[in-house]
């Protein structure tokens, strides 16, 4: 088994997709966003830098896997966390109905939010 998920909510009526994500090295990968329903992913090559709301920031190697609730959390990383390669991976996301895959969350949401993000990693 590589991911057991649980509890999972899916939309009424919900579509899936699985797509195949490249990012060249360094890439910081998509702005802060949230999916309308549950996401399923494996990194294929590389490393992901991974962060979801009220979780702390993590790097997600090859063979390793991730999963998100969607709805309302919003997924602050998912870039590239290696400067020297390039990263693969693979996403199954499940979408509600009428409802976009990927949403951008803006910079007004995000300072009202702020709170519910995990504290940043110190250099």
């Amino acid at each position: 088994m590589l991911q057991d998920a649980s509890p999972i909510t899916v939309p009424e009526g919900a579509s899936a997709m699985t797509i195949h994500v490249e990012w060249e090295p360094g890439d910081p990968g998509t702005p802060p966003h949230r999916h309308s329903g549950p996401a399923f992913g494996y990194v294929v090559e590389g490393a992901v830098r991974f962060e979801l709301e009220g979780e702390p920031e993590r790097v997600i190697e090859a063979g390793g896997t991730f999963w998100e609730p969607g709805g309302d959390a919003i997924h602050y990383q998912d870039g590239n966390a290696l400067a020297d390669a390039r990263t693969r991976f693979v996403v199954t996301m499940l979408c509600a109905p009428g409802r976009p895959m990927l949403e951008l969350v803006d910079e007004a949401e995000l300072a009202r939010r702020a709170h519910l993000r995990a504290p940043r990693p110190t250099t």
